[in-house]
């Protein structure tokens, strides 16, 4: 019964927000307390939402310094030199746009973290796209499938690190049998980009853009504001070097690391107290936005796991299997994992149901560490959710809405998630005969 009401609600939920019925925050806050209260559990909604928010509210912190961060080092102009060569190579060709977009949010989500991946890629790119009047979904959806890749195979990635701890494993027995597939599927990010880039081409053409003189196209896209801060680039350059060392040696709450950043960020570029509120003032409006879908996710999944709705969904597919299928458990996974990780956070479902689904799989004679490595290829999926902090923020950088978002990356999303399972397959990251 509760599996049943688990998937009624999800059904739902992605119903309402898809058809824009409802928005995200009023979608995710609205939905699941009419569930709980449909399945009896009106006496502790409260509770089960307030634990949601405390949940979130890590995420959400470290979502709204990180914006106010990163927003001041565009600002200061900070990664102008990369933007500049970026653009130099790609011209007005919507292709190279779209390759160009690729190889950068690559690079970039190799740190892991999809509020660095998203900010920086977006700022490289996203005047280029209005210039030409490309279509800005495609940054959206190359984008996030190169965070997809990076940040959710390598250890340091937030999924595969819940994974690695969450059943006792080694990093590099995980990770080393993983490192083609991860290879592969960034070269099919960068095929799907290149596909994507020759579609837009057809539709707008080949824009040639000037690229000498006081019309280039560079400087338009560039322009210079009083807020630049070129003499301040090393320093600049050390502080956000600073901080993602600190990030990844775990010194401190990520939250924490960019607060402390954001701090002095704010003093070294902006010392007098009229611009520093002008430049919070600024980036404010993203941020709230971002922070109180955020809080409305904590709601969902608050509810969603109070009520032992994930659980009940996690053990009836266990239930299903029949056990001749003993043999395919990784693959089960793997597919299974795509529909699981966008209902759910990264932690209910890391911590919370692949528990469950590496035990089951040890009853078939299967290590952990094939689990592991399978429930890491939905991630591309699980980045469309809107429990996803960072995927929100992509969503208010592009200006469009995230039912609009699904529509456009859920068919390359999916395929994407095939494709690194085949990979992982034909590689023997995953095995299906003992």
């Amino acid at each position: 019964m509760l599996a049943l009401l688990g998937l009624a609600m999800v059904v739902v939920f992605t119903f309402l927000i898809m058809t824009k019925r409802l928005s995200p925050i009023v979608a995710l806050t609205v939905v699941p307390i009419v569930f709980a209260v449909l399945g009896g559990f009106g006496g502790t909604t409260g509770k089960m939402m307030l634990d949601g928010l405390k949940m979130v509210a890590p995420s959400a912190a470290l979502l709204l310094f990180a914006i106010l961060f990163f927003g001041l080092m565009i600002d200061a102009g900070l990664f102008d030199p990369l933007i500049r060569k970026i653009l130099k190579r790609v011209n007005g060709d919507p292709m190279k746009i779209a390759v160009g977009t690729a190889l950068l949010s690559l690079l970039v989500a190799l740190d892991g973290d999809g509020t660095t991946t998203y900010m920086i890629t977006c700022a490289a790119m996203l005047p280029l796209y209005k210039r030409i009047g490309m279509n800005p979904m495609i940054l959206a959806t190359v984008s996030m499938l190169s965070l997809s890749i990076m940040s959710g195979m390598t250890p340091w990635g937030g999924p595969a690190t819940r994974a690695i701890a969450a059943l006792g494993l080694d990093a590099g027995e995980y990770f080393v049998p993983l490192l083609p597939t991860m290879i592969g599927g960034a070269a099919w990010v960068v095929f799907t980009a290149f596909l994507l880039g020759r579609a837009e081409r057809k539709r707008i053409g080949n824009v040639q853009l000037q690229s000498g003189g006081g019309n280039c196209y560079i400087n338009a896209i560039m322009e210079d504001t009083p807020h630049k801060r070129p003499k301040l680039a090393y320093v600049n350059l050390l502080l956000v070097i600073a901080v993602m060392v600190a990030l990844v040696m775990g010194i401190m709450h990520s939250a924490i690391l960019f607060l402390i950043g954001f701090v002095l960020a704010l003093m070294i570029n902006y010392p007098q107290l009229d611009i520093q509120k002008e430049r919070i003032l600024a980036h404010s409006g993203n941020a709230m936005t971002v922070v109180l879908l955020v809080f409305a996710a904590g709601i969902f999944a608050g509810i969603f796991s109070g009520t032992k709705m994930v659980d009940a969904l996690a053990q009836t597919l266990v239930d299903w299997i029949p056990p001749s299928w003993g043999h395919l458990f990784p693959l089960v996974v793997a597919i299974t994992s795509m529909p699981l990780t966008f209902v759910l956070s990264n932690d209910a479902y890391y911590f919370g149901v692949v528990p469950i689904l590496a035990n089951a799989a040890a009853a078939y004679g299967i290590h952990p560490v094939e689990i592991a490595r399978a429930s890491i290829l939905g991630q591309p999926v699980h980045l469309m959710s809107p429990l996803v902090a960072s995927t929100l923020l992509l969503v208010g950088m592009v200006d469009r809405d995230l039912g609009d978002f699904q529509k456009a990356t859920i068919k390359w999303a999916v395929l994407t998630s095939l494709v690194i399972t085949a990979l992982a397959l034909l590689t023997g990251a995953l095995t299906l005969f003992s």
